[in-house]
């Protein structure tokens, strides 16, 4: 074992810290602190674990509603009440960085990590999802980074048992070696059993359990706050392993180890490992921790303090445990053949205590660390960049001239952005568990809680196109979207959790972008009635190349009060009349349209009304729950005429056509047909029930038109769409195989 280097302000600041944080260290601790409590100190107030840069702009988020149980923040997971003593705890975190240079393990930890923040709070995680952002896959990296990621979300969420069922996929040049990779897991807990990550109680006993530690995924915490270089092929160490049939072991375990209550506390170890865990566990409960490393089980020989410290090595616990109980948990965990070990005990000194071969080797306060606590917080500053001006005022007069739409639509359909994504969904199980009601493809997921009449509608959303235009109104827009998506199964929107994406914060302009999502996204917020349950915050997704586009992906939640009056996206019956609710405006900027025909990303973001937002989807979820609607399915990217083809082609075994009579008025074709107004659905219905659902629309004073009737084998609106449902469906459906496919002949 290497002696440790002497502490100095050079070497703080090789771990990340600034001169003035590491100043204040000396301040917390009236001392030069050893080689493992700079460690310490450099993970919990890396960005990832801290959110120095975030917090303050964070809190100004809305965290609290009628449902919400606990505050963001305060525990592992976002917490809501669902009635009929139940609660749904779900979460969101990327996991960017290892997966742009080891994209299997990268994504499956991923995946694994935000399973443990779920089943932590005592639930049982009943779902998978989420948001994937790669660049173009004509270059073979960006390919070989889609591949790795989808197989280890494939294969970690399916060796769990957990269906992933729902989620989005995004090409685009910002994210060329920058791959977004953001996974939510979703979860449910009877309300007597919530499990708490609080160390409190003198005494009490620290135990680890789960697999043994070692070196991989150390300085994984800084590594995700640090931009993507040359360098980062060589820090492979920083991302960790994953072994999904050990997480599962550890989940049913921890759930029962909950339900016993031998437990004052549980946390999994994933960013900084033990020192995060034990840190956060210790100041949430105000009381301090004393910690032996010399029991930790290692993987590996002659493992430093600094190493076992913050090893980020998966499937491990940290878990506090009332005394006299210890024997019942250790008995439970030898029941399901866990490897668990006594490291510490509880104390009332508010201290992180560790000790290693006989030595003291870290003595520090445990509020000093942790989140919310004293960890550093900077206002940074933001600068609105002046190309912006440019792109919103742009003339997009020459795109809106008259074409061949047929062809732009088919076009369109084909776009990766657009068409079906089963290339990269049919590698997921989307019905393990059998809680399935509508699964990938659709508006937004749907699950059936057993033992219930209830159903738990789920989706992520963010289009970055918009966000990069206009990110305040850009991010309003994904959660009304999101929402909208939720809305369209006849489930009621009830919160949030996100995960921001951006650039290096110590960019003014790259800050300005953060700013204004998170000021729209709790704009949204409010009028929505959706609380921010929490999330995480991405930043440093960018190398000497390129940066991201602003990507702030929500993660939504709607509760259905009876699942059976839910509704797909698709016609369902010839005969059955469309409507549209909402207007559509000449609102082409950022559009789909724009981007993949003539590679031109300009414009301004669409208008949007968050008041008409609300009521609009209101008359939706009333209309859906009172069995007057047959499908329902959100306008959103390509516009009128691509959500127009879906409706009729989303169930490719039953497919069926319509005959939609729109004019444009003072709209030009391409606005009509492929604008992205926000506040869009299309409803089908039966024809004797039309009027009910145009009188509750007037009353509420939102758009509503009959547009046209479902039936034949064509897609036809008006004069200038006249297309065969069956190739819809082959453009549709088989675009991304093509794709491929010419790729393989190419090279």
């Amino acid at each position: 074992m290497k002696p440790n280097p002497p502490v100095t302000l050079s070497l703080a600041q090789q771990h990340g810290l600034s001169e003035e944080e590491y100043n204040r260290i000396l301040a917390i601790l009236g001392r030069v602190p050893t080689y493992p409590e700079l460690g310490v100190f450099s993970v919990m107030w890396s960005e990832h674990c801290c959110y120095k840069n975030s917090i303050a702009h964070l809190k100004t988020l809305p965290r609290k509603g009628p449902r919400t149980l606990v505050e963001a923040g305060e525990e592992n997971a976002g917490l809501v009440d669902i009635g009929h003593g139940l609660a749904v705890a779900f979460k969101i975190e990327s996991h960017n960085h290892p997966c742009a240079v080891e994209p299997y393990q990268g994504a499956a930890t991923g995946v694994g990590g935000i399973m443990r923040d779920i089943f932590t709070m005592g639930a049982r995680p009943i779902a998978s999802l989420d948001s994937l952002h790669f660049g173009p896959l004509d270059n073979a990296r960006n390919r070989f980074l889609m591949d790795g990621v989808v197989r280890g979300v494939g294969d970690y969420g399916n060796c769990l048992g957990i269906p992933t069922v729902a989620g989005e996929t995004i090409f685009h040049d910002g994210y060329s070696t920058n791959p977004i990779v953001n996974c939510m897991a979703v979860g449910v807990v009877k309300k007597d059993r919530i499990a708490s990550a609080t160390a409190e109680g003198e005494g009490n006993t620290v135990i680890i359990y789960g697999s043994r530690t070692g070196r991989d995924g150390i300085h994984g915490a800084t590594f995700a706050s640090e931009e993507i270089s040359e360098e980062s092929e060589a820090k492979r160490s920083s991302v960790q392993v994953g072994d999904p049939f050990a997480e599962k072991l550890l989940l049913e375990a921890t759930l029962e180890l909950v339900k016993s209550g031998v437990l004052v506390g549980v946390q999994d170890m994933g960013a900084a490992g033990i020192t995060c865990s034990s840190a956060e566990m210790a100041a949430r409960g105000k009381s301090g921790i004393s910690i032996n490393l010399d029991n930790v089980p290692l993987r590996e020989k002659h493992m430093s303090a600094y190493e076992i410290l913050l090893s980020e090595s998966q499937e491990r616990m940290l878990a506090v445990v009332y005394q006299g109980r210890i024997e019942e948990a250790e008995a439970i965990l030898d029941r399901w053949e866990i490897l668990h070990e006594r490291i510490g005990s509880v104390t009332n000194d508010g201290k992180m205590r560790v000790s290693f071969q006989g030595s003291e080797v870290c003595d520090i306060p445990a509020w000093e660390l942790a989140l919310g606590g004293g960890a550093p917080v900077y206002h940074r500053e933001a600068r609105r960049p002046a190309i912006l001006d440019e792109y919103n005022d742009a003339d997009l007069t020459p795109y809106r001239l008259d074409r061949n739409w047929n062809v732009a639509l088919s076009q369109l359909l084909a776009s990766p952005n657009i068409c079906d994504k089963g290339f990269i969904t049919g590698q997921y199980d989307s019905t393990v568990r059998t809680n399935t009601v509508l699964g990938p493809g659709g508006d937004a997921a749907l699950l059936w809680i057993k033992e219930t009449t209830l159903g738990l509608a789920m989706t992520t959303d963010c289009n970055p196109r918009f966000v990069y235009l206009n990110p305040r109104r850009g991010t309003a827009l994904a959660v009304a979207e999101a929402a909208r998506n939720v809305s369209c199964t006849g489930a009621e929107p009830i919160a949030i959790t996100n995960c921001l994406n951006f650039g290096n914060p110590y960019k003014p302009e790259s800050f300005y972008f953060f700013q204004e999502a998170v000021a729209g996204m709790g704009e949204a917020c409010r009028i929505l009635g959706t609380p921010v349950t929490g999330g995480n915050v991405s930043f440093y997704n960018e190398s000497e190349e390129t940066s991201i586009l602003p990507t702030p992906v929500i993660g939504m939640i709607g509760l259905m009060e009876d699942v059976d009056h839910a509704v797909r996206s698709h016609f369902q019956k010839e005969g059955d009349v469309v409507i549209l609710l909402g207007k559509t405006k000449a609102d082409l900027g950022g559009s789909e349209y724009l981007w993949h025909l003539y590679d031109v990303l300009a414009g301004d973001a669409p208008e949007l009304d968050l008041e008409l937002e609300k009521r609009t989807q209101f008359v939706l979820r009333k209309a859906i729950n009172s069995g007057w609607v047959r499908s329902a399915h959100d306008c959103s990217e390509g516009g009128l005429a691509v959500a127009l083809a879906e409706c009729c082609l989303l169930d490719p075994e039953h497919p069926i056509g319509s005959k939609i009579n729109i004019k444009p008025g003072n709209l030009t074709v391409a606005d009509l047909l492929f604008a992205e107004s926000a506040s869009r659905i299309i409803i089908s219905c039966p024809a004797e029930l039309k009027d009910e659902i145009l009188n509750l629309a007037e009353f509420m004073e939102v758009p509503a038109e009959i547009i046209g009737e479902v039936g034949g084998d064509r897609l036809v609106i008006a004069d200038w769409i006249d297309l065969s449902v069956n190739e819809l469906i082959h453009i549709y459906y088989q675009a991304l195989p093509n794709y491929f496919h010419n790729i393989a002949i190419a090279q």
